[in-house]
């Protein structure tokens, strides 16, 4: 048995032609719609995704600015980024890029992150309007992951579903969207004794811990759905997943890295660039 492949590359396609319509209209209104990335670090990983973002966004006719403040940059300097451009009007979209310098707290730092404009949900307070099941940007990557499962009508209604990681990029949100739509959700980390025996009870599997080759075929219960979010830079340049190349033939689909996830996620900031975008504009009958 071979994994049917979970691409992610149709689904990134279509909803970038759904933004490049909707900008095109705002620009036709006269509104332009940008974005600013603030990253301080020299991470390889982070490198390559904010650049994946930087070109997917002028595709789209999407500015998009980078405040590299560098490695060493302090708590008080990326807040400051922060809330300098919350304040700016011409800005409707930030993304605070990690990992951050050691030390630096990236839930304090993103506080600092205006919600309207948190298109990568990652404001204390964003995250909070999640749990609660409100109206909010959710981090565009555990989005990612619950729009590519929907394309490819994987059941999540009363299904298994284990989460490897606990972050609050990927799996504590992931878990909340995974139970709004009533699957039953474990999430497991680190320290989860006996891996293998939680994860293979799952009819659908997330991988996102970030450790390259972390869920081997004895993870997978046969015929599981494998979602695999883990992108690191090997040592030759490419990108490698946390699922090893023999889970393929157990599950019964699985996404691979690059090509998966990753191409989702860069469409779903873009979609919710222009959302945000969208609400800042200014009514009929009002001034700008």
């Amino acid at each position: 048995m071979s994994a049917l492949t979970l691409s992610g590359t149709e689904l990134a396609a279509r909803l970038r032609a759904d933004v490049t319509s909707r900008v095109a209209a705002l620009c036709e209104a006269g509104r332009h719609t940008r974005v600013a990335i603030v990253t301080a670090t020299a991470d390889p990983s982070s490198a390559w995704y904010v650049q994946s973002i930087v070109k997917a966004c002028s595709r789209v006719d999407i500015d998009c600015d980078v405040a590299d403040l560098g490695p060493d940059a302090t708590a008080a300097q990326i807040g400051s980024a922060l809330r300098r451009l919350s304040a700016d009007r011409g800005v409707q979209g930030i993304i605070l890029q990690t990992p951050l310098p050691a030390g630096i707290d990236v839930t304090q730092a993103a506080s600092d992150i205006d919600v309207s404009k948190d298109i990568d949900g990652a404001n204390p307070l964003s995250l909070g309007r999640l749990m609660a099941g409100l109206p909010t940007f959710a981090p565009a990557t555990a989005e990612a992951v619950m729009r590519l499962l929907d394309h490819y009508r994987v059941a999540l209604t009363g299904q298994q579903a284990v989460i490897v990681g606990r972050s609050l990029v990927v799996g504590k949100p992931l878990a909340q969207l995974l139970l709004q739509r009533d699957a039953t959700v474990t999430v497991a980390h680190s320290r989860t004794a006996d891996l293998p025996s939680v994860t293979s009870r799952a009819d659908v599997l997330i991988a996102a811990a970030g450790r390259t080759g972390l869920i081997g075929a004895g993870h997978v219960r046969p015929g599981a759905s494998v979602v695999d979010v883990g992108t690191s830079v090997t040592k030759d340049g490419s990108l490698a997943g946390d699922v090893a190349p023999d889970v393929a033939e157990v599950a019964g689909a699985l996404s691979p890295v690059p090509g998966g996830v990753g191409p989702v996620t860069t469409a779903v900031l873009l979609r919710h660039a222009v959302d945000a975008a969208e609400s800042m504009a200014p009514r009929k009958g009002t001034l700008p």
